[in-house]
């Protein structure tokens, strides 16, 4: 099994734990605690090193975050590493806050524009976004001036392009293909 499935079947059964138990936004500002903890190269290699027990590794995570987070989060990553699974648990974070993204109606999309945007603009931009979609929608905003113009949004794989560069590929194509009139 892939490693991003395995990842994503971990934090689905933490989002139903999290669901029953303390909330979902709880564990949502846990897993990110978790996920923050694992960039640290020190950290990431003590979970992920064959040469530490698990039972240390256990003992340190349970110094290190409990109080910090809710208990049943702190004995899901217990059991993590009981299965041998901590170095996915960044992907596991990332995969729960996607989840919990859903969960609260929020999308994010990312959108290419040819220069930068007033705040007033991409609020409006947000707004109109969020009144197409049903949902809250949060841009994440870059400036790409090979655009030349007009606007790329893209969530996941789907993409929709209303670039002036996109627009102007389109006239060559149909100007290359047409017949000319003797």
């Amino acid at each position: 099994m892939r490693e991003d499935t395995i990842a994503a079947n971990y934090a689905e059964t933490l989002f139903e734990l999290a669901g029953r138990h303390e909330g979902v936004e709880a564990f949502g500002a846990g897993v990110d605690a978790v996920a923050t903890l694992m960039e640290d190269p020190r950290v990431r290699e003590f979970l992920v090193t064959p040469r530490v027990s698990a039972g240390d590794k256990k003992a340190a995570l349970g110094r290190a975050l409990e109080g910090a987070v809710p208990p049943m989060l702190l004995r899901f990553l217990q059991v993590v590493v009981d299965k041998g699974r901590q170095r996915l648990l960044p992907v596991i974070a990332t995969a729960y806050q996607a989840m919990l993204e859903r969960h609260l109606g929020r999308r994010h999309m990312e959108v290419a524009v040819a220069r930068p945007l007033s705040s007033a603009a991409e609020a409006d931009l947000a707004a109109k976004l969020s009144a197409a979609t049903g949902a809250t929608v949060i841009p994440h905003v870059k400036v790409r001036p090979g655009i030349l113009g007009g606007i790329v949004i893209r969530e996941g794989d789907t993409v929709y392009d209303g670039s002036v560069k996109r627009q102007l590929d389109a006239m060559r194509r149909r100007l290359m293909a047409a017949e000319l009139q003797p």
